[in-house]
């Protein structure tokens, strides 16, 4: 009989997600958008609490600015597990989110209709 298998050559050691989060699938992170903006605080140690080595790696790549999706591709975690810890991140202060930029506001249907009968004449 053959012993299961925990080490795959290619990828390495197998942790899954859940054993990052501590069972966790949400955290004060949940609202995070993908395009947030994460920025490790200036002052603040690192070492303030129990923090894991992806929390760590965390804070060095987002000590520039890094959206919440660049940072889970950056790890190479899934997107709910990023989530998770920024948020743990966010509640110990050792991170600031940024909201998106808010976008320009829709033109009104009257202008959408009055360019499509503007086209229409053409």
């Amino acid at each position: 009989m053959t012993e299961p298998q925990w080490l795959d050559e290619d990828a390495g050691p197998i942790v899954r997600p859940y054993a990052l989060t501590g069972g966790r699938t949400r955290s004060s992170g949940d609202d995070f958008d993908l395009i947030s903006i994460v920025t490790a605080v200036e002052g603040r140690r690192a070492d303030e609490g129990p923090l894991g080595p992806e929390q760590r790696r965390i804070l060095v790549i987002a000590r520039e600015p890094m959206s919440v999706a660049d940072i889970a591709s950056e790890i190479d975690l899934p997107l709910g597990v990023v989530r998770v810890l920024l948020g743990d991140l966010h509640d110990h202060e050792l991170i600031s989110v940024r909201p998106p930029a808010q976008v320009a506001p829709l033109p009104s249907e009257r202008i959408l209709k009055e360019v499509i009968n503007g086209l229409r004449a053409l």
